[in-house]
């Protein structure tokens, strides 16, 4: 699985450095507007961790609210393309999310991981790391596929199962790809983050009102809009360390 997930995401940097922020509605219209609601816009002082970081848009949100920031993802040719858009900025790794992390304990305030604990089956070493490396009180806030729609969409006959799924995207540069990620129920996703972290909130988006007059927009929300509204694509949670 490993093997297969550095391998894609090698093959979609580069629509990830050049399209995404313009041209994926559901990143730009759906998920980093949720994300960023609740993450605080004064940032200064603050050290973050942007786990699986991709091209680096987080990152860069995070730098102008003023925070210290390290990111890290499994992809060389994701961590290239973050590393020219931040410069000398953060601090950018190559890193596996499944393995030992490579900084001190207690060094981060935040941790945002967008999009990515799908890739990895067990959650917990994962979380234990996470856990090691916040500050007492410090935040963890991830977004990952909501339960409902990958059972939905793919039409699976156990709700409770832990299992891989293959999806089709067609990308501008990366062309057609399979990317492949496991999906399990919301017990899962709730108990095993509650092992290790108070949770504050779980937020399951719609699409954002502040995008709605933008020009670049309008298909997205014809083609989109009714159906988020009802049917949540994506799942985020909001946890903290105890102090």
């Amino acid at each position: 699985m490993k093997e297969k997930v550095l391998e894609v995401y090698d093959k979609l940097a580069k629509d990830y450095e050049k399209h995404v922020d313009t041209q994926s509605g559901h990143n730009a219209y759906y998920e980093r507007p949720a994300m960023m609601k609740h993450i605080p816009t004064e940032l200064a002082g603050k050290s973050v961790l942007d786990a699986g970081c991709a091209a680096g848009w987080y990152s860069e949100q995070f730098l102008k609210r003023g925070a210290q920031v390290a990111a890290m993802d499994i992809s060389p040719e994701m961590v290239e393309a973050c590393k020219r858009r931040l410069g000398n900025e953060a601090a950018v790794l190559t890193c596996d999310l499944t393995q030992p992390l490579p900084y001190e304990d207690e060094s981060f305030d935040w941790i945002i991981s967008s999009l990515t604990l799908h890739y990895i089956e067990e959650w917990k070493p994962t979380f234990r790391e996470f856990h090691r490396i916040l500050k007492p009180g410090g935040h963890l806030i991830f977004s990952v596929h909501h339960p409902f729609m990958d059972f939905k969409l793919f039409d699976r006959p156990d709700y409770f199962a832990l299992e891989l799924l293959t999806d089709k995207w067609t990308k501008q540069e990366a062309g057609p790809v399979e990317v492949t990620f496991y999906r399990r129920p919301m017990q899962e996703i709730i108990n095993d983050t509650a092992l290790y972290f108070r949770i504050d909130q779980m937020i399951e988006p719609q699409p954002s009102d502040e995008y709605r007059s933008c020009p670049e927009a309008l298909e997205w929300y014809k083609k989109w809009d009714k159906y988020l509204m009802t049917n949540p694509h994506f799942l985020i949670v909001k946890a903290q360390k105890s102090s």
